[in-house]
């Protein structure tokens, strides 16, 4: 019998599998850190699902070298230890804060550099804070980084309510975009779209040309950004869509990563068009410490003040995590999906 100190976790059996395989094991190494180094152990309040997850948990994503198998990269927590003793990075003991880790966090405790830790602010309820840092950080990544955004530019999120590009519709209107567009799946998630966010128009690309909407609305120029999580399907729409000198962000292929034949790619020199795909896990601490630090800078305040907010789908008990993630798979939330982790 293993004398290590030992928490609960959400494992897999069999390693991967379904939802149905997820189950807590009681008899998880707890996280040790390393004297002297710059990590926290931070004890677990709540953590949000991503889709992500879902393909990890059926062994489909390639996970980071140094990530744990434990499922999960953003929570909410309090600060148990630090490597160095008594603070590290502005972080004490008895912290309130809320990050983004390589993995781990479906957990009671995780182990995470302090560079990927933020302090939650009061006005954040752990539920809230464990539902931002994955998805508001590739947001910014996606279209401030990637899609060099400045103000005044127009720009397309596509899979409108999924929980990447609410945060993205609401960033690129706190910034300045001079229209803001997007794509979605049903009348309900279009009308969310436009009317709680406050997107300029939004397409159900199951009855509407999506991309001919956009050049009427935009006059036949076409918008300077796209942030495109579907990949095959869109390519050519993609190309059609985007504005001369425009950026297409490239951040997932729900529909399949193979173009057909006839895709007609004249439009990169025609428009002269850059496309890019990007990542955020597989990035290394110094690339997501200054992505923390863009958070902090053009995010953080409008969360605290109300500005920007968190929509949540759901909060379930961790202990109904299969629950959870079933949840996420019917692709029908608008919101994140939280799981809070009981005190013990």
């Amino acid at each position: 019998m293993s004398t290590e100190p030992q928490m609960k976790a959400v494992d897999i059996k069999g390693g991967k599998g379904g939802a149905d395989a997820l189950f807590i094991n009681d008899a998880t190494p707890k996280p040790q850190l390393i004297q002297g180094s710059s990590q926290a152990l931070v004890k677990i309040k709540a953590f949000g699902l991503n889709r992500m997850d879902l393909l990890q948990r059926e062994g489909h994503y390639p996970i980071p070298p140094q990530a744990p198998k434990t499922l999960g990269v953003e929570f909410s927590g309090v600060v148990e230890s630090l490597g160095n003793g008594e603070e590290e990075g502005g972080f004490k003991v008895g912290h309130e804060v809320f990050g983004l880790a390589y993995g781990g966090a479906y957990a009671e405790y995780i182990s995470v550099s302090t560079n990927m830790l933020l302090h939650k602010p009061k006005e954040l309820s752990w539920e809230q804070a464990a539902g931002i840092p994955e998805t508001w950080i590739t947001s910014l990544q996606a279209f401030y980084v990637i899609g060099e955004f400045t103000a005044g530019k127009t720009i397309l999120w596509h899979a409108g309510a999924s929980s990447v590009s609410i945060a993205g519709i609401q960033l690129s209107i706190a910034q300045g975009a001079s229209a803001v567009y997007i794509t979605a799946g049903s009348s309900e998630k279009v009308k969310f779209c436009t009317q709680t966010l406050g997107a300029t128009a939004g397409y159900n690309y199951h009855s509407q040309d999506w991309a001919k909407e956009v050049l009427a609305a935009t006059d036949g120029k076409g918008v300077d950004i796209i942030i495109d999580f579907v990949g095959q399907n869109y390519f050519q729409q993609n190309l059609d869509a985007v504005a001369k000198d425009g950026r297409i962000v490239h951040l997932g292929s729900l529909s399949g990563t193979k173009l057909p034949a006839g895709v007609d790619i004249g439009a990169f020199v025609r428009k002269r068009i850059r496309f890019e795909g990007s990542s955020l896990r597989s990035r290394d601490e110094g690339y997501q410490r200054k992505l923390r630090d863009l958070f902090e800078e053009h995010a953080l305040p409008g969360l605290r003040d109300g500005r920007l907010k968190v929509f949540i789908e759901r909060v379930y008990p961790w202990e109904e995590v299969v629950e959870a993630q079933k949840l996420l798979e019917q692709n029908g939330t608008m919101g994140k999906v939280i799981c809070t982790v009981a005190t013990t």
